[in-house]
C-alpha cells in the first residue's frame, strides 16, 4: 500500500521533480521502514518463542542456517513469478558450500535474495527475449571471517552510471510504473514483477538491520553485480531510526 501511494505520488509529480534528489522523502521512508522492520522482528520473535521451534531455531532465529539453501528457495520463488509474468524464465546457477551454516534470520535473508534474483531475472529475460541465447543469473555464496557475502551476477545490460545513485531511492525504477500497466492495482489480485522501485532500498535496510550492507556495481551495456554482505560476528547494535 505504501509503495502504491509513492507510485501515485510519482505519477502526479512533474518529471523534473521526480528526477531530483528528494532527500526528505527518502529519509522519512527509510526511518519508517526501519522502524517497521524492528517492530516486526521483535513481535515475530516473541510469538515464535511461544510456539514449538524446529531444531536449531530460537524464535525466528536459525542458529545453523544454510545460505545456499535459502538462496535456492528464494530463487525458485523468483523464477515462479518470472514464469507467471513472461511464460519463461532464465535458470539460476548457485555456487557455494551447501554444508556451510551460520546464525541468521532466514526470512530476512530470503526476502533480500528474492528481490535481487527477481531483478536479475527480469533484466536477463527482457534482454534475451528475442534471442536464442539466455544468460543465467549466477549466485555465489562466500563465507569469510567477518561477513558472509552473497553475490548475484547477471548479464542484463547493466545500469547507466548516472542511474546508480538513484537505485536506493523509492522514486526510481528501471521498469515501467505499474500504474501505467495495471489501473486496478490495490483493488484486485494483480501481480507485477517490478516497477515499484522498493526491492533494492528495502533489501538494504534489512541488511543494515543486522550490521550488513548491500552494494551494487554495474557495467552499462553488459551486466550488474549485487553484493549482499551479512555480518556473522553478532556484535552489531540494532540501528534505531
Amino acid at each position: 500500500m505504501m509503495a502504491l501511494g509513492v507510485q501515485q505520488l510519482k505519477k502526479g509529480m512533474d518529471l523534473k521533480i521526480v528526477c531530483e534528489n528528494l532527500d526528505e522523502i527518502h529519509q522519512v521512508l527509510d526511518q519508517f521502514y526501519l522502524s517497521r522492520i524492528r517492530i516486526r522482528m521483535l513481535i515475530g520473535h516473541h510469538m515464535e518463542l511461544h510456539n514449538p521451534n524446529p531444531p536449531h531455531c530460537v524464535g525466528c532465529i536459525h542458529t545453523k542456517m544454510s545460505p545456499v539453501e535459502v538462496a535456492r528457495n528464494a530463487s525458485e520463488d523468483a523464477r515462479a513469478i518470472c514464469l507467471q509474468e513472461y511464460d519463461s524464465s532464465p535458470d539460476v546457477n548457485i555456487y557455494g558450500d551447501p554444508t556451510f551454516t551460520f546464525l541468521y534470520v532466514p526470512a530476512h535473508l530470503k526476502l533480500m535474495v528474492f528481490e535481487l534474483v527477481k531483478n536479475s531475472l527480469r533484466a536477463v529475460q527482457e534482454r534475451y527475449m528475442d534471442s536464442d541465447k539466455v544468460a543465467p543469473p549466477v549466485i555465489i555464496v562466500a563465507d569469510g571471517i567477518e561477513d558472509v557475502t552473497i553475490k548475484v551476477s547477471y548479464e542484463g545490460g547493466g545500469i547507466p552510471r548516472s542511474g546508480l545513485p538513484k537505485i536506493f531511492t523509492y522514486l526510481y525504477s528501471t521498469a515501467q510504473n505499474p500504474l501505467d500497466e495495471h489501473s486496478n492495482l490495490g483493488t484486485s489480485e494483480a501481480v507485477t514483477m517490478a516497477g515499484y522501485g522498493y526491492g533494492i532500498p528495502i533489501s538494504r535496510l534489512y541488511a543494515w538491520y543486522f550490521g550488513g550492507d548491500l552494494q551494487i556495481i554495474s557495467m552499462e551495456g553488459y551486466g550488474t553485480d549485487a553484493y549482499l554482505h551479512l555480518s556473522r560476528l553478532g556484535d552489531s547494535q540494532e540501528p534505531l531510526p
